[in-house]
């Protein structure tokens, strides 16, 4: 993961690119940067508003496939709501500057004096990761990638337009999630992997616990592959959360196809 080189400190000029990636960030399941230095990625970790501004930049590229930069106006919007422009975009620089010197110069790319960008060369990322084992249809890798919700726990106070983007990916990957789950179970199932497509299926109702048709789906996966047992729990525990959550109950053929498990 981590090659032969050196990269130097300081501003934009002189910047000795590395042959592959120094840092890994993780987004998925956990908050976290590792690399060469772990005093310097414990100095960005602490500071909310830096990892916020990696998580942004490490995130918008893969979900809009292909914008690799973000404007300085819309950070500072997303970042720093309470103050005006001037006092905003100087602490942004600021907080580029502290990253660059912690991480390396070529961390944060500018373009002109109005966009800015996470050098992928050398900043790797789960996320990234997880949407490129997707467009390549390897399904168990996205699933290993995918460990848990997006930055869990993690907030912003006060950057209320952060904290909407947020959950927003959250939801995005979460699906992406749920629907590669699903994809797989039924490539397992087809290759006769019986038991590990009822385990996959049963996870993708767990991503995408607020999808009914996602639910029946597995519930008639189950049903096939003689898992009845396995399907009732699952019915209800999607019970439990759509009642929790929401005072709801689920929907008439969604009983229906569990009175069917239930009696046969």
């Amino acid at each position: 993961m981590f090659p032969a080189g050196r990269l130097t400190d300081g501003g934009d000029a002189n910047v000795e690119l590395m042959t592959g990636q120094l840092w890994s960030l993780t987004l998925l399941g956990a908050v976290d940067l590792s690399g060469p230095d772990s005093a310097a990625a414990e100095s960005v970790l602490v500071q909310a508003k830096h990892v916020g501004l990696l998580a942004h930049l490490a995130v918008e590229p893969v979900v809009t496939r292909g914008r690799r930069y973000s404007r300085r106006d819309q950070l500072v919007g997303l970042l720093w709501p309470e103050l005006d422009q001037t006092h905003a975009r100087t602490a942004l620089r600021r907080v580029v500057h502290q990253i660059r010197g912690a991480l390396g110069a070529g961390v944060l790319v500018s373009r002109g004096d109005e966009e800015l960008s996470l050098a992928e060369e050398i900043v790797g990322s789960d996320v990234r990761d997880f949407v490129e084992a997707i467009s390549k249809n390897h399904l168990a890798r996205a699933l290993e990638l995918y460990s848990g919700e997006l930055m869990p726990g993690f907030h912003l106070t006060g950057c209320g337009e952060f904290e909407r983007w947020l959950d927003n990916q959250r939801e995005h990957f979460r699906r992406e999630a749920g629907a590669s789950a699903w994809a797989l179970a039924k490539r397992l199932e087809s290759e006769d992997e019986l038991s590990m497509a009822g385990r996959v299926a049963r996870r993708a109702v767990h991503y995408s616990w607020d999808d009914e048709r996602m639910l029946r789906r597995a519930l008639e996966m189950l049903e096939r592959l003689g898992d009845r047992s396995g399907g009732l729990q699952l019915y209800a525990e999607f019970c439990r959360r759509l009642r929790a959550d929401f005072d709801a109950k689920p929907a008439p053929e969604t009983v229906a196809l569990a009175e069917r498990l239930r009696t046969a």
